[in-house]
């Protein structure tokens, strides 16, 4: 038995009784239509369940009407949140009328040449970026508009957006000092994602550090990796070294439950003994027994901010080079 045959617009236009060139106009408009001949074709593409062929639109719109998303999957990337991020790029590009290219192989340069050669897209988004990134100089030279989400250390000519991170350490610094605690630490990403150097990670430790510095706090920064014996080593060996630490910041979402293990282990009591501050998406802190005073990784404002930008420049509208987010801190259980 053979399929249904896909409606065409001339099937839109003979049901409706108007010209093929008159959908046309309703579907793109590209031009004034009288409500009621809007309404008849509106009723007619419904009725007859008719797609606009996407290859016909790309042409006529000059646009292929699809971004990438450039998301290298590697070591100590936390997939949850970062599916936060893709999952808001997806929802707003549809907004636009725009399909999303998830590109997850780690190519460098390569894949962003494949894909801007190939025209498969319009323009493309950039994760986990990196202080030095590789794919920065080719970004500054090719024809596709870009966003990154992140800050290289050298942004000229570029357009990035990203959670203040370096506000962020400070903000959990100075709410530490604020509470009276004189010797504070940050355990951070993975050892692997201050190796890349990257910059989301660079750029909290040094305003952890910058912040402690400025209240004459004593702060110690420590990577932290994401398996439970790991952490608890980690955990063991700071309190070890520093017994004066009694604030303590988790900069790392996949460890974080496995931080307030660690401590129960050691029979450190959260807050009585050791105030901790949590850098994570609100629904990790709010989890969390305690639950935690943490400062909001924003995905979901982020990935819209960062489509509506790239959305822009499409249309070829001045967008700012940098786009902070102002981070917030909310007090909850976990800090005294």
């Amino acid at each position: 038995m053979s399929s249904p045959r896909t409606a065409t617009i001339a099937d839109v236009a003979k049901h409706a009784g108007v010209a093929v060139s008159t959908v046309s106009y309703v579907l793109s408009g590209k031009r004034a239509i009288s409500a009621t001949t809007r309404q008849r074709v509106l009723d007619s593409v419904r009725a007859l369940g008719y797609h606009p062929n996407a290859g016909a639109r790309a042409l006529a719109s000059k646009r292929a009407k699809v971004i990438a998303l450039v998301l290298p999957l590697r070591a100590g990337m936390n997939l949850p949140v970062l599916m936060q991020f893709a999952t808001s790029v997806v929802t707003t590009a549809r907004q636009y009328d725009h399909d999303v290219l998830l590109m997850t192989a780690d190519e460098g340069p390569d894949g962003l040449r494949r894909v801007a050669a190939s025209a498969l897209v319009d323009g493309m988004l950039l994760m986990d970026v990196e202080m030095h990134d590789p794919r920065v100089p080719l970004l500054r030279h090719l024809g596709e508009p870009s966003v990154l989400i992140g800050f290289p250390a050298d942004r000229e000519g570029l357009t990035c957006v990203d959670l203040d991170f370096a506000r962020a350490g400070a903000l959990c610094a100075d709410h530490l000092a604020g509470l009276g605690h004189r010797e504070i630490a940050l355990l951070g990403a993975p050892s692997v994602v201050y190796e890349r150097g990257t910059g989301f990670a660079e750029r909290t430790l040094a305003g952890f550090v910058e912040a402690a510095g400025r209240h004459g706090v004593r702060a110690v920064t420590r990577p932290c990796e994401e398996s439970f014996d790991e952490v608890c080593s980690a955990v063991r060996d700071l309190m070890d070294e520093h017994p004066g630490v009694s604030g303590l910041v988790v900069h790392n979402e996949a460890a974080v439950g496995h931080v307030l293990g660690a401590l129960r282990v050691l029979g450190k009591r959260v807050p009585e003994d050791v105030s901790v501050v949590a850098i994570c998406p609100d629904d990790v802190a709010e989890r969390a027994s305690p639950a935690l005073t943490s400062v909001l990784v924003p995905a979901e404002d982020v990935g819209r901010q960062a489509v509506r930008l790239l959305m822009a420049k499409l249309d070829d509208h001045p967008v700012p080079q940098s786009t902070l987010l102002e981070p917030r801190l909310t007090i909850r259980e976990s800090t005294q």
